[in-house]
C-alpha cells in the first residue's frame, strides 16, 4: 500500500469515527493559523510532537494532549495522534519506543493534512 493509499483509508476511518470526527477548528483557530503562518504552525506540530509524544515512555499517556488551545491540539485529537495509544490503534506506530524521526515527520504531515483540510472547510 502507497503512503497516499493509507492516507486515504486512514482520514476515510477517522471520518467514520463520532469521536474524531467532531473535531473541528473553530473561526479563532484559523485566524490563529492565518496569522502564524503553516510553516509555524508546523513547527510547533515539531515541538509538542518531540516534547509529548515522541519519548518511549510518557507519564501521563493519554493525558498530555489539551482538547483545546492549539489548532495542532484540535488536529491530535481528529488525527488520533494524541496519545502513544491512539497512535498505535490508528497507525500502526507501537508504544514504548521513543519515535523514529521517519516516525515523526509522518505524524506531523498528517496533522499539518489534517489542519489544511480544515482551512479550506
Amino acid at each position: 500500500m502507497t503512503e497516499e493509499e493509507w492516507l486515504k483509508q486512514l482520514f476515510a476511518g477517522l471520518s467514520k469515527s463520532s469521536f474524531r470526527s467532531r473535531f473541528h477548528l473553530k473561526e479563532q483557530d484559523k485566524e490563529y493559523v492565518r496569522q502564524k503562518g503553516l510553516d509555524k504552525i508546523q513547527e510547533h506540530a515539531q515541538d509538542f510532537i518531540e516534547k509529548r509524544l515522541a519519548p518511549a515512555v510518557i507519564p501521563n499517556d493519554g493525558k498530555q494532549t489539551p482538547m483545546r488551545g492549539h489548532p495542532v491540539f484540535i488536529a491530535q485529537h481528529a488525527t488520533a495522534i494524541c496519545c502513544r495509544g491512539c497512535l498505535e490503534k490508528w497507525h500502526k506506530i507501537r508504544a514504548g519506543k521513543e519515535l523514529t524521526p521517519r516516525q515523526k515527520e509522518y505524524i506531523v504531515h498528517v496533522i499539518m493534512l489534517w489542519i489544511k483540510g480544515e482551512m479550506e472547510r
